[in-house]
């Protein structure tokens, strides 16, 4: 039976009483002190390419945008993560476009081996791959990988996935499986707000996790709630979650699951960012650049992938957190040989 319907989510999200909204976040700070106390995980993102051989409707990179595409050599990749790694965090997240012909596993296993030299934690947010592809990037070094659904709606999923690899529902609903067939340590799951119905997607993300909770225990798992946003003044929301609403959405996934990270990325604002880190994130991303490279240059290549709302250095991220009692931990993951 599922731990929660999407009739009490959506009854938790239409209740506009501030006292109810105010209890579900002292509940969900309470758990967050429990069992994460105030540590802050940090992470960086990497986009190694913006090729893409999908037609995903509400992504910036998709195959029918008349953008820049970029792909990055190995010696740019070394130079950028160079740049990353001196602002101090140590766990890096690669990224590409959904192309496995512009960026396939060998391109990536590469990509990982240089990542070894300079991070002790590498995650992959990449297109779905095949079990032997993962066990290959964990071999290579890889800790983690990060798969979002977008929506668990299947009807809404084959409306905005018009082409490409990505149209495969099936196959990207199983992809956290694989990844945990293939040995690598964190996965990293989620919905796009705006995207599908919130409260079927919510349900379905939630049984989702507890089914790989179940079949995989010894996986560390976390989650994220990106939202829609513009790229480039374009609107893509279909469902608008207004800042109340996600407060909501972060604080029950905190009260059902106390021992899951959240994760929130520069696509929120600093004051949001700020407010969230004080009732239940666990992890956020500092110092972002989501174009291809862009850590060396005020002037990256390439169009982003989504408009950047924390525009915040890392160091001033992390003197935010030091000065506001948080622990921002650079590292939580030593390096050792994945065999």
């Amino acid at each position: 039976m599922p731990m929660i319907s999407p009739e009490e989510i959506r009854a938790i999200l239409d209740d506009h009483n501030p006292v109810h909204l105010e209890t579900l976040a002292g509940d969900a700070r309470r758990l967050t002190r429990q069992y994460f106390g105030h540590a802050i995980g940090l992470y960086t993102p990497l986009y190694l390419s913006n090729f893409c051989a999908s037609h995903c409707t509400y992504c910036g990179f998709h195959s029918h945008h008349t953008i820049t595409r970029v792909k990055l050599t190995g010696e740019q990749t070394e130079r950028e993560m160079q740049a990353i790694a001196a602002l101090g965090t140590q766990n890096i997240l690669l990224l590409t476009g959904e192309s496995p012909q512009a960026t396939p596993p060998e391109y990536l296993i590469t990509a990982v081996r240089l990542a070894k030299k300079y991070f002790q934690g590498i995650a992959l947010e990449v297109y779905p791959m095949r079990e032997d592809e993962y066990r290959a990037l964990y071999q290579a070094g890889a800790d983690g990988v990060t798969v979002y659904q977008e929506t668990y709606d299947c009807t809404r999923y084959a409306e905005v996935h018009l082409a490409g690899e990505k149209k495969n529902y099936a196959f990207r609903r199983q992809a956290p499986e694989r990844v945990a067939r293939a040995g690598l340590r964190q996965i990293s799951l989620g919905i796009l707000l705006g995207l599908g119905p919130v409260a079927e997607d919510l349900a379905a993300l939630y049984g989702h996790l507890q089914e790989l909770e179940r079949n995989f225990p010894g996986v560390e798992y976390s989650l994220s709630f990106p939202r829609l946003r513009t790229i480039k003044a374009r609107e893509f929301a279909t469902a608008t979650v207004d800042d109340a609403a996600f407060v909501k959405i972060l604080c029950l996934t905190r009260c059902l699951f106390p021992r899951v990270g959240l994760n929130l990325s520069t696509r929120e604002t600093a004051s949001l960012r700020n407010h969230l880190l004080d009732i239940c994130i666990t992890r956020v991303s500092i110092g972002s650049k989501t174009s291809v490279g862009g850590y060396l240059t005020d002037e990256p290549p390439g169009d982003p992938q989504f408009d950047v709302a924390d525009n915040r250095s890392a160091g001033d991220m992390i003197l935010h957190l030091n000065a506001h009692g948080f622990d921002p931990v650079f590292t939580d993951w030593r390096k050792i040989d994945n065999i």
